[in-house]
């Protein structure tokens, strides 16, 4: 929520702090790094510290970012505390391992499922209500609504979950830490810059490749460490790779897609073409997807578990790619963006509450946190490379009056339908079975390796 919210309401933002459009746009930038950043090194931290722990302090941190979100009165203020609010990324990893630890087996998947839903549920749900939220207190209840529920979270898990027993009791490195966010700043800011400066400018160009070196970097550091960050050993187990390689080509279609849909229905109809919905009528066609992913927490475990969780993320792929193809060829009545939403939401949702399962269920229990955190992190630049595709393709075509031609939306709808269908292929990966691997944890191959020598 809020991603999404930010979305909505930062012509108001902008407008409220003073700020240029350019500055308004790291609103979103700030929180988009800072949880990319944040997601795997918590999710580790987790692993080694209690989740419990790492949760709580998450917890606090997004209270404490939404008031001073709230609160700013101007640009730099508002950055500052998106970064703070984006460390709110890691408490994914951090529930998916709490699961795990707390929950008996048999409703883990179920547990996985529901939390990985809500992704899908926020994004739409943030859309949504954005409209109403503005309309009846103003920008600021965008951050501070989801900063009271953080608090309330916050008392919720002091006194109602028990500190997860499962820890790898290996110490976490600063260095790898310091190397990950020195090719993700550059990487994510570089593409989100480069709709507005071009994909071929020096700035987008050599913030790419700078991010390309650190990452390089970054591999060889992990690799060589005995206790590493991430174990990139780990990365290599089919079941992680493969469902990694899906969070990154349907990051793709979905945050183009919930970004894009609610736009297009804005466009007044004297254009020739858009449905001339008003904020929070755009809002209302996001409905499908919010209900639709949250059925499915419930019902894609049960189905997962009789035909196979390839099969789901394969056919959950194919419905969104159905739902952005007829948004590309069908888009003249609001019933029609309806069906897309909904094709659109019931898909990601699908795929998206099996992705983490298929992780879980590929390592030990010790390593939830830290894997399953680079996999959301992979969705997440998968998004940003989404949104900037998308936003790009927009902006390519221009009408007269200012609005985008609808050709670009055409272009739009189509790429989401192509990373759609690449989604699909990578699901064919995902192994069938749900067998774990043996890979002994990072410290006792060390220990094991001292021993031999």
């Amino acid at each position: 929520m809020l991603q999404s919210t930010a979305v909505t309401a930062l012509p108001r933002i902008q407008e409220q702090v003073g700020a240029t459009q350019s500055a308004a746009s790291w609103v979103m930038t700030a929180f988009l790094i800072s949880s990319s950043v944040a997601t795997p090194i918590l999710g580790r931290l987790g692993d080694a510290y209690g989740k419990k722990r790492l949760t709580l302090v998450t917890l606090v941190l997004l209270a404490a970012g939404s008031v001073l979100a709230a609160i700013a009165t101007n640009i730099a203020v508002l950055i500052v505390a998106r970064v703070v609010q984006g460390v709110a990324g890691g408490l994914f990893p951090l529930a998916f391992g709490m699961v795990r630890d707390e929950m008996p087996t048999r409703l883990v998947p179920i547990g996985i499922s529901l939390i990985s839903s809500l992704m899908a549920i926020g994004f739409a749900a943030g859309m949504m209500t954005s409209g109403p939220i503005l309309h009846a207190f103003g920008y600021g209840w965008i951050f501070l609504l989801p900063g009271l529920v953080a608090a309330l979270a916050a008392v919720a898990m002091l006194f109602l979950v028990p500190e997860s027993p499962t820890r790898s009791r290996e110490r976490v490195p600063l260095l790898p830490a310091l190397l990950l966010a020195g090719w993700l700043v550059p990487l994510l800011v570089g593409v989100t810059s480069a709709p507005a400066a071009g994909w071929i400018s020096l700035r987008a160009l050599g913030l790419i490749a700078l991010a390309v070196v650190a990452c390089a970097v970054w591999a060889v550091v992990e690799w060589r460490l005995p206790v590493p960050l991430i174990d990139l050993r780990m990365m290599t187990v089919r079941g992680v790779w493969s469902a990694n390689v899906v969070a990154l080509t349907t990051g793709l279609a979905m945050f183009a897609g919930f970004t894009f849909y609610p736009q297009f229905s804005q466009v007044p109809r004297s254009e020739g073409y858009g449905l001339g919905a008003s904020v929070i009528e755009a809002g209302h066609i996001t409905l499908p997807q919010t209900v639709g992913a949250f059925a499915l927490g419930f019902l894609v475990p049960m189905v997962a578990r009789r035909i196979g969780t390839r099969q789901v993320v394969v056919a959950g792929s194919l419905l969104t790619a159905a739902g952005a193809g007829m948004a590309a060829y069908f888009h003249d009545e609001t019933w029609q963006m309806y069906v897309v939403s909904g094709l659109t939401g019931v898909g990601v949702a699908a795929v998206y509450a099996c992705l983490a399962n298929a992780v879980v269920a590929a390592v030990r229990p010790d390593q939830t946190g830290a894997v399953t955190g680079m996999n959301a992190n992979i969705r997440t630049i998968g998004g940003a490379f989404g949104s900037a595709i998308a936003a790009t393709l927009i902006a390519a075509r221009t009408g007269p009056t200012g609005y985008p031609a609808e050709q670009g939306y055409v272009n739009v709808f189509t790429f989401i339908m192509m990373a759609a269908v690449l989604a699909a292929a990578a699901g064919l990966l995902i192994p069938s079975g749900g067998r774990r691997t043996t890979l002994q944890p990072a410290g006792e191959r060390a220990a094991a390796r001292s021993t031999s020598a």
